[in-house]
């Protein structure tokens, strides 16, 4: 716990630390959670050389019915916005009509064919 001095009135009072909170909240089950998403943050910033973001926000809700002593709702939401490889890319032409094809339009095709097979060598 921490302490804060009202300077007003001189009041002191003390104030949970938000990582004693998210510790216990649902019984450490948001810390696992939270610790889990953050590794597997590190591990794509790690893989991919890239930067990574993970946003937590503690979302508080009003009482029930306006009354003033009802339990106030808390939750814990988090994002992660991790690196993602690099799409593989592939070069293509346009052909006249715009279209992406494989082969080059202007390019000259060539006729294969199949060479016969044989069994029989000659020695050099």
């Amino acid at each position: 716990m921490s302490s804060n001095v009202d300077t007003e009135s001189g009041e002191i009072t003390e104030t949970a630390p938000v990582a004693a909170f998210l510790a216990s909240h649902l019984n450490g089950r948001t810390e696992e959670e939270l610790s889990a998403e953050f590794h597997t943050l590190l591990d794509a910033v790690r893989a991919h050389g890239k930067k990574g973001s993970m946003t937590i926000t503690i979302v508080v809700e009003p009482p029930a019915n306006g009354v003033e002593s009802a339990p106030l709702p808390i939750g814990v939401e988090s994002a992660v916005k991790a690196p993602k490889p690099t799409p593989v890319k592939s070069l293509y032409f346009l052909d006249n009509d715009g279209l992406p094809v494989r082969e080059d339009p202007r390019q000259i095709a060539l006729d294969f064919r199949t060479a016969p097979a044989t069994n029989t060598f000659k020695d050099a």
